[in-house]
C-alpha cells in the first residue's frame, strides 16, 4: 500500500478503538512518544508521551461516558490525514477537526480544533 493508504488505515483503526471507548485499544494504535494537543481553550493542552495521552483519554471518557464522536469527512494527504467531526454530549455538541500525523502504521500525533 502507498503511504497515503498506510496513514488512512492506521486513523481507521485509531477512530475504531476510539468509538469504543477502550482505551488500550486506543494507545494500541498510537506511538510510544505519541501527541496530543485537545481542545481546551485557549489554544488546546499538548499530552506528550504514551502515559499523558492515556491519562487524557481517560479523563475524557470518564467525564462524558455517553458522548458520540462522528467523523464527517476523511481527507488524506502523505503521512498525514484530516478529519472533520461531530462530539455529541450530554447537553448540546461541538463541531472540529483533527490533524493526524501517522510514523511506521501508527498514530504519532492528533492535533484537534474545535468550532467556538
Amino acid at each position: 500500500p502507498t503511504a497515503e493508504h498506510r496513514a488512512l488505515e492506521a486513523v481507521t483503526a485509531f477512530g475504531r478503538a476510539f468509538g469504543t471507548g477502550d482505551v488500550d485499544a486506543i494507545m494500541a494504535t498510537m506511538t510510544a512518544d505519541c501527541v496530543f494537543e485537545d481542545t481546551g481553550p485557549p489554544d488546546g493542552r499538548r499530552h506528550v508521551g504514551a502515559a499523558a495521552v492515556r491519562s487524557a483519554w481517560t479523563a475524557l471518557f470518564a467525564g462524558s461516558p455517553d458522548a458520540t464522536f462522528t467523523v464527517e469527512q476523511t481527507l488524506e494527504s502523505g503521512d498525514r490525514v484530516v478529519q472533520l467531526w461531530r462530539y455529541d454530549f450530554d447537553g448540546g455538541h461541538v463541531r472540529g477537526i483533527d490533524v493526524f500525523t501517522v510514523r511506521d502504521g501508527r498514530v504519532a500525533e492528533k492535533l484537534s480544533y474545535v468550532k467556538g
